[in-house]
């Protein structure tokens, strides 16, 4: 469960080599949240940044990135990509038609 790019503590596949991650639940004007909490360090977790965080999923990636995320962010632009591609193509098919049928073929399209 990646923020944006990001990896996050809160990943399932997410793992602390020193085994010093505990995720603390805080709570802001009555709201929870939940805080991951180095028990190594005694600070708040810094996640990919550290130097003992790895993914389970060997999805981790130099700069904090997730490989997950990143293939699901090109996959929702390649289907864009694939989505006007074929507008396209019923554009194009509709002018032909339209050339070979004259005027009168535009109401049945």
């Amino acid at each position: 469960m990646p923020l944006g790019d990001k990896c996050n503590y809160l990943c399932p596949y997410f793992r602390c080599n020193k085994r010093a991650l505990l995720i603390q639940v805080k709570y802001t004007k009555g709201n929870p949240y939940k805080v991951g909490y180095c028990r190594w360090v005694g600070d708040v977790c810094i996640t990919g940044e550290c130097q003992y965080a790895y993914c389970e999923k060997r999805a981790l990636l130099p700069g904090n990135k997730c490989a997950f995320a990143i293939n699901k962010k090109n996959e929702r632009d390649n289907e864009i990509e694939k989505e006007l591609q074929k507008e396209d193509y019923d554009d194009k098919m509709k002018e032909i038609i339209s050339k070979k049928f004259g005027k009168k073929g535009l109401d049945v399209l």
